[in-house]
């Protein structure tokens, strides 16, 4: 089964300094149709103004990913950690037993455009963490690169849930195909361009396919186009 959830349907907020589009429930927002998806539960579309941001405020019990699309997020955390999240690069936090971070636009001249992903963790009470890396724009070329994952691979953050997060940038006219186990979800969201979803359903910019029941999904480029897949486990 695949199913397409359009831009236009997402929960949206102009807050003046913050413009959000959430794909769960969050905050003011809550649908009981759009909970979570297995041990997804949070998928938030964020554009933030120059010099503005999220204050220190807390989380326990979640894995959380931060992914620049475009501009600079700062980071800073009640660990010692700060840092700089430029265009292509990607976080992961482990709140685990308790954490209080910042989340701030670097810039004091552009907007700051990026995507916040909670997870449920495979348990309760983790130590917290954090790491940050990048990947070459080459390495998603045309193929699904893997930049988080539970099982250690090829360079990929790790995460405290049986999930792997993939990126690819794909020519238009170019297709790809994953595969995974039987019984596990498939999760895609279209950061730009458009795609067509095995010969049937096409995504543009904004849109998302929740995909449950399907061991394979083939992804072909009509335009030029950049998303995230992600092969998740079902919740126990």
């Amino acid at each position: 089964m695949i199913r397409i959830i359009p831009s236009e349907e997402r929960y949206t907020a102009d807050h003046g300094w913050l413009k959000t589009r959430h794909s769960f429930s969050f905050a003011e927002y809550y649908d009981p149709n759009h909970l979570n998806f297995g041990p997804l539960r949070v998928f938030n579309d964020d554009i933030v103004q120059p010099g503005k941001g999220f204050g220190m405020h807390p989380h326990a019990d979640m894995e959380i990913i931060s992914y620049v699309i475009d501009g600079v997020l700062e980071h800073r955390d009640s660990m010692g950690n700060q840092g700089l999240l430029r265009a292509g690069e990607i976080q992961r936090m482990t709140a685990g037993t308790g954490i209080f971070h910042s989340e701030y636009n670097h810039s004091q001249e552009r907007p700051v455009h990026f995507l916040q992903i909670w997870f449920y963790p495979e348990r309760r009470g983790l130590t917290p963490s954090w790491e940050q890396t990048s990947f070459p724009r080459e390495a998603q070329h045309n193929r699904l690169l893997p930049v988080v994952s539970g099982t250690p691979r090829d360079g990929a953050l790790s995460i405290h849930q049986d999930v792997t997060v993939y990126l690819s940038q794909l020519d238009a006219g170019r297709s790809l195909r994953h595969e995974q186990e039987d019984g596990r979800f498939m999760y895609l969201f279209l950061i730009k361009g458009r795609v067509k979803l095995s010969s049937k359903h096409t995504l543009k910019a904004g849109d998302t396919a929740r995909i449950t029941d399907l061991s394979r999904i083939e992804i072909e480029a009509e335009e030029d186009a950049h998303f995230m897949l992600m092969d998740l486990a079902p919740l126990d």
